[in-house]
């Protein structure tokens, strides 16, 4: 996870575990900095070849990227069979004149570990961290999330360049795909006395630590584009249509209303 800019209060946001939708752009010139665009956090996304630790090696830590791209590019698969969400993500790619090819806009790859997935707007491809996302329900969640962003880069005009943009994209997805009451409970959003704010904290923390890792902006200047554009994106459902609750019926209630909007799923 990015860490604030100097002279900045680190108090200002919560420690989160590995993101699982890290955007990330590429400039045009003007930046030079891999990091204020999130690229030190995807070392072959500036085509770097990964070349593991020899002590974390010996440890068994690393070693094994060749397997791990197997095993990752497995469970992809697994999800665009399988998965209800992953299937009326794709579908509602396809309907926006967005198709996917698995093989041309999805990679895995080795990451940091402070994010499990990302999505590059610049080749249209979603990134799975195949050393994060080792099962196949983590690789949902991710599949889900990035073509969340590659949905709105599709059809919403989305400037990734803009905070409040990146902020917009954010919040939709974390509202769609990841909150849920016990997910706030255990990043610090919800307590028994505000369980119907829980959601919308969740979201907002999410939201606030994924602009957080892929832009080198202050804390404040994260939290003010969150706050900016919430109300609006957090009710913009499209496409899946509700939030989907953990273990509920909700992610195929969600798959089998796709062809009432028009989305061709399969």
């Amino acid at each position: 996870m990015a860490t604030p800019a100097p002279g900045k209060e680190e108090s200002s946001t919560k420690q989160t575990p590995p993101i699982p939708n890290a955007v990330i752009d590429r400039s045009s010139g003007e930046q030079q900095d891999g990091k204020q665009w999130g690229y030190d956090l995807y070392p072959e996304r500036r085509g770097e070849k990964y070349k593991p630790s020899w002590g974390r090696v010996l440890l068994g830590m690393e070693g094994t990227e060749n397997l791990d791209k197997i095993k990752c590019e497995r469970n992809v698969y697994k999800c665009v069979k399988n998965s209800p969400m992953v299937k009326l993500m794709m579908g509602a790619l396809k309907s926006s004149g967005c198709a996917i090819d698995i093989r041309r806009h999805i990679a895995c790859e080795v990451c940091d570990v402070s994010v499990s997935g990302g999505y590059d707007p610049v080749l249209n491809q979603v990134v799975v961290c195949q050393n994060i996302a080792r099962n196949e329900g983590i690789v949902q969640g991710v599949l889900t999330h990035e073509m969340i962003h590659m949905f709105d880069y599709c059809r919403n005009d989305l400037d990734f360049k803009n905070i409040d943009h990146l902020a917009c994209t954010e919040i939709r997805a974390a509202n769609l795909t990841h909150c849920s009451f016990m997910s706030a409970w255990t990043q610090g959003d919800a307590s028994p006395f505000n369980i119907k704010e829980a959601h919308q904290n969740c979201v907002k923390t999410k939201a606030l630590n994924s602009v957080l890792a892929v832009r080198k902006v202050s804390p404040e200047e994260a939290i003010a584009a969150v706050e900016r554009v919430f109300p609006k994106c957090y009710n913009d459902l499209e496409p899946i249509g509700r939030r989907i609750r953990r273990n509920s019926k909700d992610m195929y209630k969600a798959y089998m209303e796709g062809p009432m909007y028009g989305y061709d799923v399969e």
